[in-house]
């Protein structure tokens, strides 16, 4: 079993942004939260279409 730690870095990120989105709702912080948000969906598209080069290109 190899891990591949360019994405296990992003889901740590994105973890870190989900729970930055709780944070910020608790805290009554909706700038934060919006930021958090947008982090989120960068680091997952980002993720998302890395995997799917690497699936295309056979490495995966």
């Amino acid at each position: 079993m190899v891990i591949k730690w360019n994405f296990l870095v992003l889901a740590l990120l994105a973890v870190i942004c989900i729970s930055g989105i709780g944070i910020a709702i608790a805290e009554k912080s909706i700038t934060i939260a919006a930021i958090c948000f947008i982090a989120l969906t960068v680091i997952m598209g980002y993720g998302f279409t890395k995997k799917k080069k690497l699936r295309e290109q056979g490495k995966l």
